[in-house]
């Protein structure tokens, strides 16, 4: 498990490359939810998506030690998080997608100069790919989530949350592999272990979900859940000991569920978000918080989204 410093440490060396997002409110939002609702804008981030936080913090760390080319394996936002680091520091990547990747995404990867190959449909036939590109070329595979450098970066949204907000009673984070929240477990619980964590995935994307019911990592079959960043299988062995400690409960909301806050906040807060970050919204508006007049923090983690399958979307 990381700790607190290990964030902290993070935080010191991306901050010269990421944002400090936003918070934004809607007062209809928080009106329908009967608590205090606010949004953390990581969908305003570099790269459109929280991922550059923890792409930045462990390519920094191996580009001084010396490599020159970065792989990973991504349906999208890593992918672009990893491309746009290694472009920014001056070494090439390849980024292993999907045969299916959204188009918008694709075209991201390549206005950061990163190189592409399609593989398969899933982690499991993308991940091996990357690690021998990485091994022929004597480069280096950057994790999507189940690293250390990448938990420690993502925390550093838990910070910047008790930094911006003096009153928070639940933060609300979308689970898809566990990076994003257990570094935002390890920031928060350390420093304010009385705030709680829930964490929100899809009904039929729900691996951390059954692996938190059973006690143990639970693998579940290949998922079509159009909160495509979410489509994890199972979590993380790094990332799930830590949900396992710290998680005050996880919820599942349906894709009905994941569309209607999709189009609630484009509507409402004139904000374009992935279904991945509606999930966390979902969670608020059809009450699977279960809490009233609470300070409430939803994290929007993400809103790179393929404009041609939006209608059917919203």
């Amino acid at each position: 498990m990381i700790s607190l410093s290990d964030v902290r440490v993070a935080r010191e060396n991306i901050v010269q490359v990421v944002n400090t997002t936003p918070i934004l409110q809607s007062a209809q939002l928080s009106n329908i939810c009967g608590n205090r609702v606010f949004l953390k804008a990581e969908h305003l981030q570099k790269t459109g998506a929280f991922k550059i936080r923890g792409a930045a913090n462990k390519v920094k760390q191996v580009v001084e030690k010396g490599a020159t080319f970065v792989t990973a394996a991504s349906s999208g936002n890593h992918g672009q998080a990893v491309a746009y680091i290694a472009n920014m520091l001056g070494i090439r990547a390849t980024i292993v997608v999907p045969d299916d990747v959204i188009q918008s995404k694709l075209a991201a990867i390549q206005a950061y100069h990163g190189g592409i190959e399609k593989c398969g449909l899933t982690s499991s036939e993308r991940l091996p790919r990357a690690e021998q590109l990485a091994s022929e070329e004597g480069g280096v595979v950057i994790p999507p989530y189940d690293d250390p450098l990448i938990i420690a970066g993502q925390g550093t949204i838990g910070l910047e949350l008790l930094d911006q907000l003096d009153e928070i009673d639940i933060v609300v984070v979308p689970i898809g592999g566990g990076g994003l929240i257990s570094g935002i477990l390890t920031a928060i619980k350390e420093i304010k272990p009385s705030v709680k964590i829930i964490g929100v995935e899809p009904e039929i994307a729900n691996d951390t979900y059954m692996s938190l019911q059973n006690g143990a990592i639970t693998s579940i079959p290949p998922t079509g859940t159009i909160a495509d960043g979410l489509r994890a299988t199972q979590p993380g062995s790094l990332t799930f000991p830590i949900v396992q400690h710290y998680v005050d409960d996880i919820v599942l909301v349906s894709e009905e569920q994941i569309k209607y806050a999709m189009r609630f906040v484009l509507e409402r807060t004139k904000q374009l978000i992935e279904p991945s970050s509606a999930v966390t919204v979902a969670a608020a508006i059809y009450d699977k918080i279960g809490a009233r007049q609470k300070n409430i923090v939803c994290v929007i983690s993400g809103g790179n989204v393929d404009l041609s399958q939006l209608a059917k979307l919203v």
